[in-house]
């Protein structure tokens, strides 16, 4: 198993969490891929961010976690000896970790459309 991967899992899971309380800006991390980082993302005008090559990434990288999960679940599960019960579990809790912080910015996206249609001009 890969301690520094799950400590880079957990370091931007801290820093979501901070960024969500208004706490710290979110930084992105282009050391690993995963939540909050910019690696395949391609740059726009300016060397802007386009918010839709962001937003495709990150579906990409939930769903990506969310196959090796399920890939890691199914060898465990056929009883495959490189597949230890605790890589599967780490794998399972990381595809729910990913897709319930993407249902949190889901929701954001929505609740700030809400607010912006609701303004009078």
């Amino acid at each position: 198993m890969n301690v520094s991967a799950v400590d880079s899992l957990l370091s931007q899971m801290r820093a979501a969490v901070a960024q969500a309380e208004g706490r710290t800006p979110i930084l992105l991390n282009t050391s690993s891929p995963g939540i909050g980082s910019s690696r395949g993302v391609s740059t726009g005008s300016g060397g802007a961010v386009d918010f839709a090559t962001v937003l495709k990434s990150s579906l990409d990288q939930v769903a990506q976690t969310q196959n090796q999960a399920q890939t890691l679940e199914q060898r465990f599960a056929a009883g495959d000896p490189r597949v230890s019960l605790s890589d599967a579990m780490i794998g399972m809790q990381k595809a729910n970790i990913s897709l319930q912080a993407t249902i949190q910015v889901r929701n954001r996206l929505v609740s700030a459309y809400n607010d912006i249609m609701n303004m009078t001009v």
